[in-house]
């Protein structure tokens, strides 16, 4: 009898090669391209790929089942993901050294007194030399204002003051979570894979060596960027089935042997990490207090206890690391729940739902906000530690004094969505991008828009300053957007003085009427003007709130790049600026590491904006 061989069986995900097909990598691997087009070529001199590190993406988790034939018109909703960010740690505190950024200290010097549309020339300035021994979450050195001249948050509370005060016998000693990530039982955490040799490798590290932290889906990579096999993780965790979407690193508390760590996730969920110990407190848990995504967070500027979050839902949220959570109900609803107050809380341009000067600070939240009904893509704070700049989904750019608790600003983008932002090392500017494929700077003295910087092909995923490129009155500016490109951009004061392209104003619009009172208000003074526009949908605004109208692009003064160039296949989403490099990262797990000139190839200064501006279009890739 003849029988039939059985029908031949194919992987669920198609074979090698097929498109749509992703293969499953179990080790990174770090190679080191070479030739012209692995160099960015800018006025200062070349700079050149020194390492591609590409991190393992693993597997979805066996519980999740595979998507089968997906359809490319559904419009079910996916879940919230993220690109690879990283944050970036250097344990030990540097000297003061020769690093070329000079910052303005704006509480000393006589130009902060005066808008800088109006400043005369610079060489007036007083200039002060920065130390570039300890790095921010992006990669950029705190700048001499930070913790200044800004009370702590929630220092004029006393009920908050004790509880964070609770121990004092020893103030050297690091306060650790509580449960051991390694042995943890959690189905939150699947698998926790730490190097073999973890315990001789921190003691080899390099104590000026630089750490980092990277997240790839749903896994978290701990990597020492500074050791010859810099490819091999420290420790590597894979989360069930959420994703860290944002992380960040407390460089207040920082130590040789320990590390304060904080991840957000798309569940909601966020988990405070000691990788030294392997220690973790998972907190916010089955979102208790707030149930979206998180989509970014930062350590409160001088604190070692509390950090924010904001959650897609359009909330701000300080929690506290060592608190209880408790399941949270804002406490104007509580005092009042009638229909009338929900109403003018969806109205309200921001909703204090808990204040930091609550009696009640024995769970978290420590405070709770909520500025908008759409979801926020980025914040940043201020260097002077006073104010936060936020970006929303719905094309806003807010402009909130945390300590206060008050919305002081907001403006609008062209169109489409902001997704990211960050301040210059002085405190006097704001740069924006987004979904209008624009970077945008903006004067926070001015409290308007200074220039758009055209460039980009796509939308615009990261900003930052190069602070070692910086001085009082010339900026380096780095963008990377989804169009793979890198893009750098020299700005400096003396472009205000430029008059604005085309038209001229109309006679008693809100918009001139706004920024005539603008420029002649004096330091200190509290009057606003109330915009008129319809930007307000009804909100009943403080004095000291502005909703801005959208400046028109033929007033709007036009930034070119002065280097372009595509330094990667997948669209970027990263990018952070070392005293010794340019890092670049993309949402398929690569890290790019690009090395600044070498001395005496390029100018000691920073570049003009004339010699930069005529080299920006052969640098065009």
């Amino acid at each position: 009898m003849f029988v039939l061989p059985p029908p031949p069986r194919y992987p669920a995900a198609g074979y090698p090669g097929a498109p749509g097909t992703q293969l499953i990598e179990t080790n990174n691997t770090l190679t080191h391209p070479t030739g012209p087009e692995n160099q960015l070529v800018v006025g200062e001199g070349t700079y050149v790929l020194r390492d591609d590190l590409h991190l393992a993406t693993p597997p979805p988790h066996p519980s999740e089942a595979p998507v089968h034939n997906p359809n490319p018109l559904a419009t079910t909703i996916s879940p919230p993901s993220a690109g690879t960010k990283l944050s970036l740690v250097v344990l030990a505190p540097r000297l003061q050294s020769n690093s070329r950024l000079y910052r303005l200290d704006t509480s000393t010097s006589t130009r902060s007194q005066v808008p800088p549309s109006i400043q005369e020339s610079p060489h007036e300035s007083t200039s002060q030399a920065s130390d570039s021994g300890s790095h921010s979450a992006n990669g950029i050195a705190p700048t001499p204002l930070e913790g200044l001249h800004a009370p702590a948050f929630g220092s004029q509370n006393p009920s908050l003051a004790v509880l964070n005060g609770k121990d004092t016998k020893d103030p050297l000693k690091k306060r650790k979570p509580k449960s051991n990530i390694v042995k943890s039982n959690s189905s939150f955490v699947s698998r926790v894979i730490p190097h073999e040799a973890l315990s001789k490798r921190l003691q080899e590290h390099n104590p000026n060596g630089l750490y980092a932290f990277a997240n790839v889906n749903r896994a978290l990579q701990w990597l020492d960027l500074t050791s010859p096999t810099k490819e091999e993780h420290l420790t590597k965790i894979l989360f069930t089935k959420a994703h860290a979407l944002c992380h960040d690193v407390n460089h207040i508390s920082k130590a040789p042997n320990h590390i304060d760590f904080v991840m957000g996730f798309s569940t909601g969920d966020v988990i405070w990490y000691e990788p030294m110990s392997q220690k973790y407190v998972r907190i916010n848990k089955n979102g208790v207090i707030n149930g979206s995504a998180v989509s970014d967070i930062r350590w409160l500027p001088n604190s070692e206890n509390l950090f924010l979050a904001v959650h897609m839902d359009g909330s701000l949220v300080v929690y506290d690391k060592e608190k209880e959570d408790a399941l949270f109900v804002a406490e104007n609803q509580a005092e009042s729940g009638d229909l009338a107050a929900h109403e003018k809380e969806k109205k309200a341009a921001l909703t204090v739902k808990k204040s930091v000067n609550s009696k009640n600070q024995k769970t978290n939240p420590v405070a709770y906000w909520k500025v908008s009904n759409s979801k926020i893509n980025a914040f940043a704070f201020s260097p002077d530690c006073r104010h936060i700049a936020v970006v929303s989904e719905d094309g806003s750019f807010r402009i909130i004094d945390f300590l206060k608790e008050q919305l002081l600003h907001q403006y609008m983008s062209y169109y489409g969505g902001m997704l990211c932002v960050c301040w210059s090392p002085d405190g006097r500017y704001i740069v924006t991008g987004g979904q209008d494929d624009l970077v945008s700077i903006w004067s926070l003295e001015d409290s308007m828009l200074v220039a758009r910087c055209q460039g980009h092909n796509s939308w615009v995923t990261a900003v930052q300053f190069d602070p070692w490129r910086c001085d009082e009155r010339n900026y380096r500016i780095g963008s990377v957007g989804e169009d793979c490109r890198l893009l750098l951009w020299d700005f400096s004061v003396g472009m205000l003085h430029r008059p604005r392209a085309a038209s001229v104003r109309q006679r008693n619009s809100v918009t001139s009427a706004t920024l005539k009172m603008q420029r002649s208000r004096t330091e200190g003074s509290t009057t606003r003007l109330r915009s008129n526009s319809n930007l307000t949908s009804g909100s009943v605004l403080d004095e000291e709130e502005v909703v801005h109208p959208v400046e028109p692009r033929a007033r709007t003064a036009m930034l070119p790049p002065v280097m372009a160039k595509t330094v990667d296949e997948h669209p970027l989403c990263w990018l952070g600026f070392e005293e010794d490099c340019i890092i670049t990262s993309c949402n398929s797990g690569h890290i790019r590491t690009w090395d600044r000139p070498k001395e005496g190839a390029g100018s000691d200064d920073a570049p003009s904006t004339t010699s930069a501006s005529a080299s920006a279009g052969a640098s065009n890739a």
